[in-house]
This record gives C-alpha cells, structure tokens and sequence, in this order.
C-alpha cells in the first residue's frame, strides 16, 4: 500500500462538481444582473460581498486552522451552497407554494408556509447534502469543528447568492435606500443565519462519522431537525413583524452560535492534548525535540513559532511541520476510535513523518 499524501490528489467527481455548482451560481448571477439592470445589480452585488462576508470566511477558516481541510473541498462546500442548493432551494419550494395554492389557501398563507415551513426544510436539506457528497471519495470529517467548517461554507455560499437575489428585489421595488436597509438586517444585523442553521447538520454528521456510540447515526435527522427549526424559527419571526418576537428568535440563534463556538474550543482542547499524548513517542526519530512538543502542544506557541519561522524565511516549512504532526496525532484518534489495518496505519505514519522530515529545517 503506498503511503497517501497529505495533499490528497482531487478527484474528478469533486472538480466535477465544483465547476457545475461554480457555473449555476454565475448563471444565477448573470440573470439577476439582466433583471436588475446594470446599476441595481451592481449595488445589490456591493452590498452582498460587503465586508461582513470576507471577515466571516475569515472567522470560518479560522475555526479550521489547526487541522485545515483541502482548500478544493472548502471552495466545493461555498460553491454548492451558492449554486445547486439555491437554484433547487427556490425551484422546489416554488413548487411546493404553487400546491398550496391549487389547494384553495390564501396567497397569504401560501407565503408564509412557503416561508416558514418549505423554505426551511428543502433548503436545509440540499445545503446539507453538501457534507455528504463530501464523503463519497473518502471521510474527510475528522471531528465536529469540521462539520461546522463545512456546513458554515455552505450556509455562506447560499447566503451570499440569496442576499444579493435580496438587495436587488429591495432595489426594485423601493430603491437604493430599500437595499441598504434590508442589508443593516441581512448582512450586519444576521449575517451568520445560514453557517448556523446547517452547522446543526454538520454537528449530526460529523457526530456520527466520530463516535462509536450506540444510535449515533440519529444525530444526523436530529441535527437536520435543529436546523430547520432554527431557519423557520427566525422566518417565522420575520413574518410576524414583531420587533419582540425576532428579538426572541435572535436571542436563540445567538446561544446556539455560543454552543458551536463551545464546541470547536472544547475540540481544540483536547486534540491540543492528544498531541502531548501521542508524539512524544516520536522522540526517537529525531523529528520532534523537547522545545517542538513544547511548541506544537499550544495554540499561542504555535502561533508564535510561526511567525518566528516566517522572520528567517521557513514560514511554508513551519506550517507544513505543524500540519503533519496534526495529521499524526488525528491518525492515532482515529485509530483510537476504531482499529485501523496495521498496514495502513504504518503507510499513513510513515507518510506524515516524512512530511515532517522534509519541512523540518531548525
């Protein structure tokens, strides 16, 4: 068995997918650009890219940043949710308002259950089948910050694509000013919706990638039910008008986003301390010394040997190292939660440790 790299090679289903889910949203986009006109989609497209956006991706792949996942896999995750989920998002809940409406309900009552009941359940569930076409080459889910990291790049992508859709009908009915208001309450006031609504998803499967615990397959409809009940919790509250009640529907979006924040640290922790578990017995190999154990088993120390390595022009080399020891010590997790083949284990050991190898230049 060779030895698999820590840049895994992309599979052709993945760029596949990436490229098609890429191309719908430009479609999307180009669309709204001929509906909107020049200038209503030009300001409406400012206002989607705002900064909120590249400080939440940053926020994101910062969660990320101890055991960072393959960058094509991200940009697929940001891109599906962008593109395929949205299209089908608003086709098929379309569909659903349009039932509705042949059954005699008011077109009142077929927006808000459009709203609050269809909107929710499809959407959630085509951005969180994101996570699981993920899975089809191989598990890349590792623990529960990587299923909030994925879910958040989906979540993103759609909501990027949606607010625009957003800004542009506001442009059109009412204005610049129209836009700008709606994007104080889209993108400054609820920006993280989206990444929080699918992150209960990824927490369900990632949760049942990594436990080995009786009924852990559960947490996955378990964690879709939190998601649609969080996204139609806040459109419900949109509907009502009530300045009380979105403020109560806030509020919960808010502990739920403590409880991710809770869970990624508390993850953190602990893969910190599996490392002072698991690499001293690497001693032997001359690949980690006292002071690297001292620096990989910290967070600030990490950082700091980082930007040291960065000084004297070893910056890449840094990074790599640290990655690869991470890397060593999720194999032992792994393989602590479910025994692995010797041989592959070995063959994935020695692969990080050459990585090791070559990036340790100090």
């Amino acid at each position: 068995m060779t030895a698999p790299p820590l840049a895994q090679r992309p599979s052709k289903a993945l760029l596949i997918g990436l490229v098609a889910s890429g191309l719908i949203a430009l479609i999307v986009l180009a669309l709204m650009l001929y509906a909107g006109g020049p200038v209503g989609f030009g300001l409406s497209a400012l206002l989607g890219l705002a900064p909120p956006l590249p400080v939440l991706l940053a926020a994101v792949l910062s969660l990320d940043r101890l055991e960072p996942e393959p960058k094509l896999n991200l940009a697929f995750a940001f891109a599906w949710g962008a593109g395929v989920a949205i299209v089908a998002g608003i086709a098929l809940t379309l569909a659903g308002q349009e039932l509705f409406s042949r059954a005699g309900y008011a077109a009142s009552t077929v927006k808000d259950v459009g709203s609050v009941v269809l909107a929710p359940v499809i959407e959630e569930a085509l951005k969180g089948s994101a996570l699981l076409l993920l899975l089809r080459r191989r598990a890349e889910i590792d623990g529960l910050t990587d299923g909030i990291v994925y879910a958040s790049m989906t979540g993103l992508g759609f909501a990027t694509v949606e607010n625009v859709g957003y800004y542009l009908l506001a442009f059109g009915e009412d204005g610049p000013g129209a836009a700008v208001q709606l994007f104080v309450m889209r993108g400054l006031i609820d920006p993280l919706g989206h990444p929080i609504y699918t992150s209960m998803i990824g927490l369900g499967i990632a949760y049942a990638l990594t436990r080995g615990t009786p009924g852990r397959y559960a947490a996955i409809p378990l964690g879709y039910l939190g998601a649609v009940v969080l996204h139609g919790l806040w459109n419900g509250a949109a509907t009502t008008g009530s300045l009380n009640v979105l403020g109560g529907a806030y509020l919960v979006i808010m502990v739920a986003l403590i409880a991710l924040i809770v869970v990624t640290v508390n993850e953190r922790r602990h893969l910190i301390a599996r490392m002072a578990h698991y690499l001293p017995a690497y001693r032997q190999t001359g690949l980690i010394s006292d002071a690297d154990l001292r620096m990989l088993t910290t967070l600030p120390t990490r950082k700091t040997a980082r930007r040291w390595a960065r000084g004297v022009g070893l910056g890449r080399a840094m990074s790599d190292y640290q990655h690869a020891a991470t890397e060593l010590t999720m194999l032992h997790v792994r393989a602590e939660r479910k025994p692995m083949d010797p041989a592959r284990f070995a063959a994935e050991r020695d692969a990080y440790l050459a990585a090791m190898a070559r990036s340790r230049r100090w």
